[in-house]
């Protein structure tokens, strides 16, 4: 349950702002079609975090334990320096695929734009982290859809009025956490 609960808190956090958030926002002003956008989204985060939590397993079961507690540790690390790194979105990720109608031109640049990001790359240490990926995979899509939803309904309004820097350094320091307690050890019960 603590593998759901924290990659669904960790990635509703770290998406704020982000660039998928963004081009939520975008999508929705755009289109006008929220039920379109919100199943492209979940779709497009379904592969995408599939993937990485996939890839999280393999790591688990491929990489010595010592090993793998410093990698995750320095790789949550690391996320909580990128997560204060604030977000652009590129036009050509807002304008892929006009031809494919509103659900598919979200689920082209939602899977697209979360390649590399930060929250992928979350759900990977986190799959491996806690060895659950399924859990993983299921909280970090909850957390997407938690920050992205809202973005598709309220636009911009709300962005005006959510202080992105707090919510950015909290984010931070949950990722600085789990890597300062990767490192110490917090995963010995899990074999790293």
């Amino acid at each position: 349950m603590e593998a759901l609960l924290v990659s669904t808190g960790v990635v509703a956090l770290a998406e704020i702002g982000d660039k998928t958030q963004l081009l939520a926002f975008l999508l929705a002003a755009r289109f006008k079609k929220p039920l379109p956008i919100i199943l492209g989204i979940l779709v497009a985060t379904l592969l995408n975090h599939g993937l990485a939590g996939a890839l999280g397993a393999w790591i688990t079961a491929t990489v010595s334990p010592s090993t793998l507690r410093w990698v995750l540790g320095l790789s949550f690390i690391g996320m909580a320096v990128w997560t204060l790194i604030p977000d652009k979105i590129e036009e050509e990720e807002a304008q892929v695929a006009q031809r494919f109608g509103v659900f598919g031109a979200t689920l082209v640049t939602f899977f697209l734009a979360e390649m590399g990001d930060k929250t992928q790359i979350a759900t990977v240490a986190m799959a491996a982290h806690y060895g659950t990926p399924l859990l993983v995979i299921a909280g970090t899509t909850l957390g997407m859809l938690i920050a992205d939803v809202p973005a598709v309904f309220v636009g911009d309004k709300l962005a005006a009025k959510i202080p992105m820097r707090l919510v950015h350094a909290v984010a931070a320091a949950v990722f600085a956490v789990l890597g300062v307690a990767t490192l110490l050890g917090a995963g010995a019960r899990l074999g790293f």
